[in-house]
Protein backbone atom coordinates (compact mmCIF):
# COMPACT_ATOMS: atom_id res chain seq x y z
CA UNK A 1 0.00 0.00 0.00
CA UNK A 2 1.09 3.44 -0.86
CA UNK A 3 0.13 7.14 -1.12
CA UNK A 4 0.97 10.24 -2.99
CA UNK A 5 0.22 13.04 -0.54
CA UNK A 6 1.60 16.44 -0.62
CA UNK A 7 3.44 17.77 2.77
CA UNK A 8 4.76 21.27 2.93
CA UNK A 9 4.21 22.26 -0.91
CA UNK A 10 5.95 19.44 -2.21
CA UNK A 11 4.51 15.76 -3.36
CA UNK A 12 6.08 12.08 -1.99
CA UNK A 13 5.03 8.73 -2.50
CA UNK A 14 5.03 7.09 0.72
CA UNK A 15 4.72 3.73 2.23
CA UNK A 16 4.79 2.42 5.69
CA UNK A 17 7.50 2.58 7.92
CA UNK A 18 9.64 4.69 4.87
CA UNK A 19 11.65 7.87 5.68
CA UNK A 20 11.55 11.07 4.14
CA UNK A 21 13.24 14.70 4.13
CA UNK A 22 10.41 17.22 3.81
CA UNK A 23 10.90 21.28 3.92
CA UNK A 24 11.08 22.21 7.79
CA UNK A 25 7.57 20.96 9.80
CA UNK A 26 7.12 23.15 13.01
CA UNK A 27 6.42 20.41 14.75
CA UNK A 28 8.88 19.05 17.75
CA UNK A 29 10.78 16.37 17.69
CA UNK A 30 9.41 12.95 18.49
CA UNK A 31 5.84 14.57 17.86
CA UNK A 32 3.30 13.40 15.67
CA UNK A 33 2.06 14.50 12.29
CA UNK A 34 -0.88 14.00 10.57
CA UNK A 35 -1.20 14.88 6.73
CA UNK A 36 -5.10 14.87 5.26
CA UNK A 37 -3.71 15.86 1.62
CA UNK A 38 -3.91 12.69 -0.38
CA UNK A 39 -3.91 12.72 -3.73
CA UNK A 40 -3.60 9.34 -4.60
CA UNK A 41 -4.05 5.93 -2.83
CA UNK A 42 -2.91 2.36 -3.94
CA UNK A 43 -4.32 -1.24 -1.99
CA UNK A 44 -2.62 -3.70 -3.78
CA UNK A 45 -4.01 -2.46 -7.00
CA UNK A 46 -6.91 -0.95 -6.00
CA UNK A 47 -6.14 3.07 -7.32
CA UNK A 48 -8.45 5.75 -5.63
CA UNK A 49 -8.11 9.22 -7.32
CA UNK A 50 -8.56 11.83 -5.57
CA UNK A 51 -9.70 14.90 -6.64
CA UNK A 52 -7.69 16.97 -6.05
CA UNK A 53 -7.79 15.17 -2.59
CA UNK A 54 -9.17 12.01 -1.16
CA UNK A 55 -12.03 12.85 1.60
CA UNK A 56 -11.15 10.67 4.65
CA UNK A 57 -7.67 9.41 4.23
CA UNK A 58 -4.70 10.45 6.17
CA UNK A 59 -1.27 9.72 6.32
CA UNK A 60 0.10 9.33 9.95
CA UNK A 61 4.02 10.34 10.61
CA UNK A 62 6.50 10.98 13.46
CA UNK A 63 9.03 13.37 13.17
CA UNK A 64 12.56 12.35 13.56
CA UNK A 65 14.59 15.38 13.74
CA UNK A 66 15.30 18.67 12.25
CA UNK A 67 18.86 18.99 10.18
CA UNK A 68 20.09 21.26 7.30
CA UNK A 69 20.50 19.54 4.06
CA UNK A 70 24.01 19.37 2.47
CA UNK A 71 25.35 22.91 1.05
CA UNK A 72 24.59 24.26 -2.44
CA UNK A 73 26.85 26.06 -4.32
CA UNK A 74 25.13 28.97 -6.52
CA UNK A 75 27.87 30.44 -8.79
CA UNK A 76 27.20 33.60 -11.39
CA UNK A 77 29.39 34.21 -14.02
CA UNK A 78 29.26 36.92 -16.98
CA UNK A 79 32.22 36.37 -19.13
CA UNK A 80 34.42 38.78 -20.54
CA UNK A 81 32.87 41.27 -17.63
CA UNK A 82 35.07 40.14 -14.72
CA UNK A 83 31.73 39.53 -12.92
CA UNK A 84 31.75 36.75 -10.81
CA UNK A 85 29.27 35.97 -7.87
CA UNK A 86 29.55 33.05 -4.85
CA UNK A 87 26.79 32.31 -3.08
CA UNK A 88 25.29 29.47 -1.09
CA UNK A 89 23.20 27.91 1.05
CA UNK A 90 22.16 25.04 3.39
CA UNK A 91 18.01 24.26 3.26
CA UNK A 92 16.40 23.32 6.46
CA UNK A 93 14.65 19.69 6.60
CA UNK A 94 12.80 17.87 8.90
CA UNK A 95 13.38 13.73 8.77
CA UNK A 96 9.97 12.04 9.08
CA UNK A 97 8.85 8.31 9.55
CA UNK A 98 5.43 7.00 7.67
CA UNK A 99 3.98 5.38 10.69
CA UNK A 100 0.78 4.60 8.65
CA UNK A 101 -1.73 5.62 5.79
CA UNK A 102 -5.32 5.47 7.40
CA UNK A 103 -8.58 5.40 4.91
CA UNK A 104 -11.64 6.08 6.29
CA UNK A 105 -13.94 7.29 3.72
CA UNK A 106 -12.01 6.33 0.52
CA UNK A 107 -12.69 2.69 0.11
CA UNK A 108 -16.97 3.94 0.71
CA UNK A 109 -16.20 6.30 -1.98
CA UNK A 110 -14.01 4.44 -4.19
CA UNK A 111 -17.05 1.15 -4.23
CA UNK A 112 -19.89 3.92 -4.57
CA UNK A 113 -18.22 4.72 -7.76
CA UNK A 114 -17.72 1.47 -9.29
CA UNK A 115 -21.38 1.41 -8.54
CA UNK A 116 -21.88 4.10 -10.43
CA UNK A 117 -19.99 3.20 -12.95
CA UNK A 118 -21.56 -0.12 -13.09
CA UNK A 119 -24.94 1.14 -13.63
CA UNK A 120 -23.64 3.74 -16.10
CA UNK A 121 -22.75 0.88 -18.16
CA UNK A 122 -25.85 -0.48 -18.37
CA UNK A 123 -27.60 2.54 -18.85
CA UNK A 124 -25.36 2.95 -21.63
CA UNK A 125 -26.35 -0.67 -22.99
CA UNK A 126 -30.09 0.32 -22.51
CA UNK A 127 -29.44 3.51 -24.78
CA UNK A 128 -27.84 1.61 -27.63
CA UNK A 129 -29.56 -0.89 -28.25
CA UNK A 130 -32.99 1.18 -28.27
CA UNK A 131 -31.61 3.00 -31.03
CA UNK A 132 -30.84 0.13 -33.08
CA UNK A 133 -34.41 -1.11 -32.38
CA UNK A 134 -36.24 2.74 -33.45
CA UNK A 135 -33.86 1.42 -36.50
CA UNK A 136 -35.53 -1.94 -37.54
CA UNK A 137 -38.83 -0.56 -36.84
CA UNK A 138 -38.25 2.56 -39.23
CA UNK A 139 -36.90 -0.14 -42.20
CA UNK A 140 -40.38 -2.13 -42.19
Amino acid sequence: MYAIVEIAGQQFKVSKDLKVYVHRLSNEEGSKVSFDKVLLLDDNGNVTLGAPAIEGASVEAKVLQHLKGDKVIVFKKKRRKGYKKRNGHRQFLTQIVIEGISVSGAKKAAKKATVEADVDTEEAAKVKKAPKAKKEDSQE
